[in-house]
């Protein structure tokens, strides 16, 4: 017996043989469109980008914060909320450069002055990651692992 490609599970998800089933959970709203993919790294606080992040190596650089030391960059990035500088846009703007930048980054508080450095490396013709913003209580309900970003705000465990 010749067996066709499986159908699509519902809500949309694609399920290749072999492959662990993708899981659509949550939609977020778009503040600067894309799409990204890479692991969950949810802050714990929020943090000024400007002191915070060292753009040359993508690391949480504020000893005070505490998840000082991790590296931000190809993740999935969840920020509570961004404080502090306008000078967080060029923060973003030099991770980007750098090739140090989240794949995404989502939100609890829309943040005009960080999505502004994504827009700007953008006019500078580098491609910069998504951000979105999404509800506290949604970004608790999500799961670690490796997450995908589409283009219309939604977000997908893939593994």
């Amino acid at each position: 017996m010749v067996s066709g490609p499986s159908a699509p599970e519902s809500g949309g998800n694609d399920r290749r043989a072999g492959a662990p089933a993708a899981v659509d959970l949550a939609k977020a709203r778009v503040l600067v469109g894309g799409s990204g993919r890479g692991p969950l790294l949810r802050l714990r606080a929020p943090i000024s980008f400007w002191g915070g992040v060292d753009p040359v190596s993508g690391r949480i650089a504020d000893p005070r914060h505490p998840d000082y030391g991790a590296a931000i960059g190809g993740t999935v990035l969840v920020v509570p909320a961004a404080v502090g500088s306008s000078s967080s846009s060029a923060i973003m703007l030099e991770l980007i450069r750098e090739g140090t930048a989240p794949a995404a980054v989502l939100m609890g508080r829309a943040d005009a002055i960080l999505a502004l450095g994504v827009v700007v490396a953008r006019e500078l013709g580098h491609s910069g990651p998504p951000v979105l913003e999404l509800p506290a209580p949604a970004i608790d309900a999500l799961p670690d692992g490796v997450l995908q970003v589409l283009e219309d705000g939604t977000l997908r465990r893939v593994g």
